[in-house]
């Protein structure tokens, strides 16, 4: 009695602080009985082992076939003597007969142990797996536990997850037991387990933040419609809205700021540009070279491309630290951006019809000169005889 109180307390206590099925437990404990009860027997026998819900043992049961006359008797048994077990059997029957385990219960429970540590392992990593495939592209929260090599080796509670150090963001320095957010980006299932792989440089990071900070995203008011970045340094996420009397690019800066700042305090005071997203690329465009002002702009669709001229004083802004404005724009849009000041525009322009006047004097005075040379060589005509003189 106290056997199976003890056995079905283990057996609760492994389910309950492992968190696996209880079938992958059960079925560990009959494979650790039926491995032993083999080598006690030497795998000459037909044998399943099966757990007892009701009496909380497993029970052992050997199969013979009903037979006319016994060759084997390990696998075999006559007629008459399967009937003193069951009156109904018929030769040919498989007939299971419960065996005596308690010769081999010791030995059963040490093999049990080894097998269950096993099986609990390998379910442990099982669950972990499953449980993370499915929060792919989620952000989460962990605790820094070491480096590796460069990579850091983040804590997650259930599991262990690694930041590569391609992953990380520039400049961004973490101590042991820091805290942490960053992007689960892909799950493998390696011979050690499970390898979960975060990132804190994939723009998803910052749409994933804006989510958490920003109801209205959440609520499906505002959509984030693109996100790029140059991690560490400058992003720009586009927004919209699907209600007229909401404003996108307020909702996701928030009252005095408070909701971006957030967000700018989290990537380690990486600047957000927040942009208003437009089905009109024009207008997508100059929103996007934000906070640089467009005085006009020619588009060639054929190319997918744009010239933008700004005021000669935006012309810095709009371009950028070492072209990141425009970068990060003509990647938010797609199209490829030329970006040129007033004063320069206007000298091209200048150059441009200078360039096409002098074309055409010059054709004129070709095609003069032409008719010139042509009326001075052309043959002349006698009146006597209509014949071209010689050349």
């Amino acid at each position: 009695m106290d056997t199976t109180f003890n056995l079905k307390n283990t057996i609760d206590q492994i389910v309950k602080e492992k968190g696996i099925d209880k079938r992958i437990v059960l079925e560990a404990l009959e494979q650790a009985v039926l491995s032993a009860a083999n080598r006690k027997y030497r795998n000459t026998r037909d044998l399943e082992a099966h757990y007892n819900e009701e009496i909380g043992e497993v029970e052992l049961f050997e199969f013979v076939t009903v037979v006319d006359e016994v060759q084997d008797s390990y696998k075999e048994i006559d007629l008459e003597e399967a009937r003193e077990v069951d009156p109904d059997v018929e030769i040919g029957d498989s007939l299971g007969m419960k065996m005596d385990a308690s010769d081999f219960t010791r030995i059963a429970a040490q093999t049990a142990k080894q097998v269950i540590i096993q099986k609990v392992r390998e379910a442990e990593r099982e669950t972990i797996f499953n449980e993370f495939i499915e929060r792919k592209g989620e952000l989460v929260n962990g605790i820094v536990r070491r480096y590796e090599r460069g990579d850091l080796v983040v804590d997650l509670g259930r599991a262990e997850a690694v930041l590569p150090q391609n992953e990380q963001a520039p400049r961004e320095v973490y101590r042991q037991g820091d805290r942490i957010k960053a992007l689960i980006t892909k799950i493998e299932m390696t011979g050690k387990g499970p390898q979960i792989i975060l990132s804190r440089v994939n723009p998803v990071v910052l749409a994933k933040l804006f989510e958490a900070e920003v109801p209205e995203i959440g609520e499906g008011i505002v959509e984030i419609k693109g996100v790029v970045r140059e991690p560490g340094s400058r992003s720009k996420i586009a927004v919209y809205s699907h209600d007229g009397n909401v404003d996108p690019v307020g909702a996701c800066v928030g009252m005095r700021g408070a909701r971006v700042q957030n967000v700018v305090s989290e990537l380690r005071g990486e600047k957000i540009d927040i942009i208003s997203w437009s089905e009109d690329i024009a207008r997508f465009a100059c929103n996007a070279l934000a906070p640089a002002v467009v005085s006009r702009l020619y588009i060639d669709d054929d190319n997918r491309s744009m010239e933008i001229v700004v005021a000669d004083d935006q012309l810095s802004l709009a371009i950028g630290k070492r072209g990141q404005n425009v970068r990060l724009a003509a990647r938010l849009t797609g199209w490829r951006i030329d970006i040129k000041s007033e004063s320069r525009a206007a000298e091209a322009e200048m150059l441009q019809y200078s360039s096409f006047d002098g074309t055409l004097d010059e054709t004129a005075q070709e095609d003069a000169d032409t008719e010139d040379a042509v009326s001075e060589n052309a043959p002349e005509l006698t009146e006597t005889d209509g014949e071209t003189p010689e050349e």
